[in-house]
This record gives structure tokens, sequence and C-alpha cells, in this order.
């Protein structure tokens, strides 16, 4: 979505999710997608827009990511395979250390700083922590995203993910008190980027054999074919 933070009409919402304008219009009356009318005309604030997306897609079907995604392509990144061009073996750890959140997320930056790309380090991980200590970005099902709640041009080179498999499941918010064990590090130097990254995060998360396959995998190159060859199957 645009840096800009003036409101979007309804015409341009329904552009940013990919969606039917009346579909829109319905699930803003009926509350579910947060907005006002001003002068009897729908308007959404940016930033609770994608406050709201960031915790509904996790419920989103695979058309609705797939048409969220199709709106927010980025000229930063591939978007036909953008996970496999940000993510590479040297970005992943498997197994990642860290037995507590903070650790964990530590180790993630730590990871995600072997490209170079991590020009501050300590910014990222504050900014990590804020965002979880805002709310927690961890699944029902053992996987945590976490990623900072705005873009960090000024901080990152490129986009960079980063991903860890952990020994053991740690608590890390997940809203049923499931443990979680498999973190993807989502570091975007821009919001679009961003949420094309997490739309099709989630579309391969609903793919049985994906986190099957992460937690089978027994080196990084192993974890980095699983994550590519999901990738593609969806291309």
């Amino acid at each position: 979505m645009p840096i800009s933070n003036d409101p979007y009409s309804l015409d341009d919402l329904a552009k940013e999710l990919g969606r039917d304008r009346r579909e829109v219009e319905k699930a803003a009356s009926r509350g579910r997608i947060p907005g006002r009318k001003v002068a009897g005309e729908w308007q959404f604030h940016p930033s609770e827009i994608r406050q709201w997306l960031e915790q509904a897609m996790r419920a989103f079907s695979d058309d609705e990511l797939l048409a969220l995604e199709r709106s927010q392509k980025s000229v930063e990144i591939n978007s036909d395979l953008p996970i496999s061009q940000l993510i590479k073996p040297e970005t992943i750890a498997v197994p990642l250390e860290g037995r507590t959140k903070r650790s964990v997320l530590e180790s993630l930056v730590e990871v995600a700083g072997r490209t170079w790309h991590v020009w501050e380090p300590a910014t990222v991980l504050e900014a990590v922590r804020a965002r979880e200590d805002a709310l927690s970005t961890a699944y029902d099902y053992g996987v945590a995203v976490p990623h900072p709640r705005n873009p960090l041009p000024q901080v990152l080179g490129e986009s960079v993910i980063a991903f860890g498999r952990t020994s053991n499941g740690i608590p890390f918010g997940a809203a049923n008190g499931s443990l979680s064990d498999l973190f993807f590090l989502i570091l975007c130097r821009e919001t679009r980027s961003h949420l094309q990254v997490l739309a099709r995060l989630g579309r391969m998360l609903q793919q049985p054999e994906f986190t099957e396959g992460l937690r089978m995998a027994e080196s990084p190159d192993e974890a980095y074919r699983v994550i590519c060859e999901t990738e593609e199957k969806l291309s």
C-alpha cells in the first residue's frame, strides 16, 4: 500500500484488496473492516487497514490471499517467487538457537544479518520486539512470522527473509496457547512488498506438506528446498 496516510475511499480499498467494491462495502457495514463514514462516504485509514489485514489474512482463503497478493505486486521483488527471492540458504538456521521469545528474535536478526543487508541489527531487533509486544505474530499451528510494524528502508540494503526452526516449541503468544517452533522473520523495505510476502507465505502455510517438510528438514539446504518447491507449486 502507498506510504501516504491519506484515507482510502471505498474504491481505493477495493483495489488494494483485489476485491469487489460491493463485497468491501458490505464487510465495512458489518464492522468486519475498520472504517468510518464521513459526509456519507466511507473512509479507511491506511495504518488501521494494514493492522487489520495482518490479523485477518490468517483466516483468508487461498483465493482471498491470491487476490491480495496480486493487488500488492511490488517492483522491488519477483512477483512470481517473492519468498524464494528473499530467502537464501544462508538466512536459514536449522536448528535455530533460542529457548525464549527474546532469544529467538535475537537469533533470527543475526541470521538475517548474514546477507549484509541488515545495516543496523539493533534497530531491527527493537522494531521487531516492539511489534511482538503490541500483538504476537504467532499462528495457532506452531508458526510465527515476526516483523516490524512499519517498513525499515533506512536500515535495510534489500528486503530479507530469515527462517529458523527451534529444537523445541516455545511460548510465542499464539491465541490458543500452542508452542511455536517455525519462525519466518520478514524484513521488507516497503509496505507493498511486505503485504505481498505475507499473502504468499499465508498461501504456502495452507499447504499441509509445507510445515511437515520444514519440521523434517535436517539442514538449511533441505529447508530451502522445501520452501522453494512449495512456492513453485503455487505459481
